[in-house]
Protein backbone atom coordinates (compact mmCIF):
# COMPACT_ATOMS: atom_id res chain seq x y z
CA UNK A 1 0.00 0.00 0.00
CA UNK A 2 1.38 3.29 -1.02
CA UNK A 3 1.90 5.83 1.85
CA UNK A 4 -0.20 8.51 2.16
CA UNK A 5 2.64 11.37 1.03
CA UNK A 6 3.35 8.97 -2.06
CA UNK A 7 -0.44 9.10 -3.19
CA UNK A 8 -1.12 11.92 -6.00
CA UNK A 9 -3.26 14.53 -4.86
CA UNK A 10 -5.86 14.69 -7.65
CA UNK A 11 -9.34 16.83 -7.90
CA UNK A 12 -10.75 12.74 -7.20
CA UNK A 13 -8.40 12.51 -4.17
CA UNK A 14 -9.89 16.23 -3.16
CA UNK A 15 -13.20 15.32 -3.72
CA UNK A 16 -13.02 11.71 -1.42
CA UNK A 17 -11.51 13.41 1.43
CA UNK A 18 -13.80 16.33 1.46
CA UNK A 19 -16.85 13.60 1.22
CA UNK A 20 -14.86 12.03 4.20
CA UNK A 21 -14.67 8.71 1.78
CA UNK A 22 -12.25 6.16 3.51
CA UNK A 23 -10.33 4.41 0.14
CA UNK A 24 -7.33 2.71 -0.19
CA UNK A 25 -4.88 3.87 -3.05
CA UNK A 26 -3.54 1.88 -5.73
CA UNK A 27 -0.77 3.12 -8.17
CA UNK A 28 0.53 0.74 -10.60
CA UNK A 29 2.62 1.67 -13.95
CA UNK A 30 -0.30 2.58 -16.63
CA UNK A 31 0.10 0.76 -19.84
CA UNK A 32 -1.30 2.30 -22.83
CA UNK A 33 -4.67 0.58 -23.98
CA UNK A 34 -4.01 -1.41 -21.16
CA UNK A 35 -7.25 -1.05 -20.14
CA UNK A 36 -9.32 -2.58 -16.73
CA UNK A 37 -7.71 -5.95 -17.43
CA UNK A 38 -3.87 -4.56 -16.71
CA UNK A 39 -4.90 -3.10 -13.77
CA UNK A 40 -7.04 -6.19 -12.43
CA UNK A 41 -4.05 -8.07 -13.06
CA UNK A 42 -1.57 -6.12 -11.47
CA UNK A 43 -3.56 -5.78 -8.28
CA UNK A 44 -4.53 -9.23 -8.13
CA UNK A 45 -8.74 -8.33 -8.21
CA UNK A 46 -11.00 -9.44 -10.17
CA UNK A 47 -11.49 -7.59 -13.45
CA UNK A 48 -15.47 -7.43 -12.36
CA UNK A 49 -14.99 -5.21 -9.40
CA UNK A 50 -12.86 -2.64 -11.56
CA UNK A 51 -15.06 0.02 -12.68
CA UNK A 52 -14.33 1.70 -15.51
CA UNK A 53 -15.42 6.32 -16.10
CA UNK A 54 -17.17 6.28 -19.53
CA UNK A 55 -17.72 9.92 -20.86
CA UNK A 56 -20.57 9.84 -23.34
CA UNK A 57 -22.95 12.24 -24.65
CA UNK A 58 -26.45 12.15 -26.16
CA UNK A 59 -27.96 13.39 -29.06
CA UNK A 60 -27.73 17.05 -27.67
CA UNK A 61 -24.22 16.44 -26.71
CA UNK A 62 -24.76 16.39 -23.47
CA UNK A 63 -22.09 15.16 -21.36
CA UNK A 64 -22.79 12.26 -19.01
CA UNK A 65 -20.87 9.61 -17.11
CA UNK A 66 -21.63 5.89 -17.14
CA UNK A 67 -19.36 3.60 -15.04
CA UNK A 68 -19.63 0.31 -15.98
CA UNK A 69 -17.69 -3.29 -15.11
CA UNK A 70 -14.09 -3.62 -16.21
CA UNK A 71 -15.58 -6.82 -18.15
CA UNK A 72 -18.01 -5.41 -19.63
CA UNK A 73 -19.02 -3.19 -22.52
CA UNK A 74 -21.61 -0.43 -22.44
CA UNK A 75 -24.73 -0.94 -24.57
CA UNK A 76 -25.26 2.38 -25.84
CA UNK A 77 -29.00 1.59 -26.96
CA UNK A 78 -29.74 0.09 -23.65
CA UNK A 79 -28.40 3.02 -21.71
CA UNK A 80 -29.97 5.67 -24.31
CA UNK A 81 -33.83 3.29 -23.47
CA UNK A 82 -32.84 3.46 -19.83
CA UNK A 83 -32.18 6.97 -19.46
CA UNK A 84 -34.95 8.27 -22.20
CA UNK A 85 -32.84 9.58 -24.80
CA UNK A 86 -32.87 9.43 -28.46
CA UNK A 87 -28.74 8.36 -29.19
CA UNK A 88 -25.74 7.71 -26.96
CA UNK A 89 -22.08 7.99 -27.83
CA UNK A 90 -18.83 8.13 -26.51
CA UNK A 91 -17.11 11.52 -26.59
CA UNK A 92 -13.55 12.48 -28.71
CA UNK A 93 -11.13 11.86 -25.83
CA UNK A 94 -10.37 15.79 -26.37
CA UNK A 95 -14.16 16.59 -25.15
CA UNK A 96 -13.88 14.37 -22.64
CA UNK A 97 -10.95 16.19 -21.06
CA UNK A 98 -12.56 19.58 -21.12
CA UNK A 99 -16.14 17.82 -19.61
CA UNK A 100 -14.17 16.27 -16.76
CA UNK A 101 -10.17 17.60 -16.30
CA UNK A 102 -8.89 14.30 -16.90
CA UNK A 103 -7.09 12.41 -19.42
CA UNK A 104 -8.75 9.15 -21.11
CA UNK A 105 -6.99 6.32 -19.31
CA UNK A 106 -7.25 8.56 -16.01
CA UNK A 107 -11.18 9.35 -15.80
CA UNK A 108 -12.74 9.48 -12.32
CA UNK A 109 -15.98 9.99 -11.38
CA UNK A 110 -15.04 12.10 -8.51
CA UNK A 111 -13.60 15.84 -8.50
CA UNK A 112 -15.05 16.46 -12.26
CA UNK A 113 -14.41 19.79 -13.87
CA UNK A 114 -18.14 20.38 -14.59
CA UNK A 115 -20.69 18.63 -12.34
CA UNK A 116 -22.24 15.53 -14.70
CA UNK A 117 -25.00 13.25 -14.56
CA UNK A 118 -23.91 9.77 -13.65
CA UNK A 119 -25.25 6.28 -14.27
CA UNK A 120 -24.04 3.58 -12.73
CA UNK A 121 -24.33 0.08 -14.08
CA UNK A 122 -26.90 -1.60 -11.03
CA UNK A 123 -25.24 -4.93 -9.90
CA UNK A 124 -22.03 -2.48 -9.06
CA UNK A 125 -24.21 -1.47 -5.96
CA UNK A 126 -23.86 -5.24 -4.55
CA UNK A 127 -20.02 -5.93 -4.93
CA UNK A 128 -18.26 -5.02 -1.64
CA UNK A 129 -15.11 -3.37 -2.45
CA UNK A 130 -14.69 -1.62 -6.21
CA UNK A 131 -11.41 -0.29 -7.65
CA UNK A 132 -12.13 3.28 -9.34
CA UNK A 133 -9.86 5.29 -11.05
CA UNK A 134 -8.49 8.06 -8.55
CA UNK A 135 -7.80 10.84 -11.32
CA UNK A 136 -4.59 9.54 -12.99
CA UNK A 137 -3.24 7.02 -15.33
CA UNK A 138 -2.01 4.11 -13.31
CA UNK A 139 -3.93 5.46 -10.14
CA UNK A 140 -7.17 3.32 -8.27
CA UNK A 141 -8.08 3.82 -5.20
CA UNK A 142 -10.51 1.17 -3.41
CA UNK A 143 -14.18 1.93 -2.21
CA UNK A 144 -17.34 0.85 -0.93
CA UNK A 145 -19.63 1.09 -3.67
CA UNK A 146 -22.16 2.70 -1.17
CA UNK A 147 -19.66 5.42 -0.59
CA UNK A 148 -20.00 6.41 -4.33
CA UNK A 149 -23.56 6.38 -4.26
CA UNK A 150 -23.60 8.65 -1.23
CA UNK A 151 -21.05 10.96 -2.73
CA UNK A 152 -22.12 10.88 -6.63
CA UNK A 153 -25.83 9.74 -5.95
CA UNK A 154 -25.60 7.82 -9.54
CA UNK A 155 -28.64 6.82 -11.59
CA UNK A 156 -28.96 2.75 -11.18
CA UNK A 157 -29.18 1.36 -14.93
CA UNK A 158 -29.15 -2.04 -16.52
CA UNK A 159 -26.58 -0.88 -19.65
CA UNK A 160 -24.17 -3.35 -19.84
CA UNK A 161 -24.11 -5.14 -23.74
Amino acid sequence: MAKVDDIPTTQAVRALRAGNVAFVPHLYDYVEHGGTAHSAQVLNVDEHAVIKTIVLEDERKQPLICLQHGDQEVSTKNLARAIGCKAIAPCAPDTAHRHTGYLVGGTSPFGTRKVLPVYMERSIASLSTIYINGGKRGFLVAIAPAELVRLLHPVLVDAAA
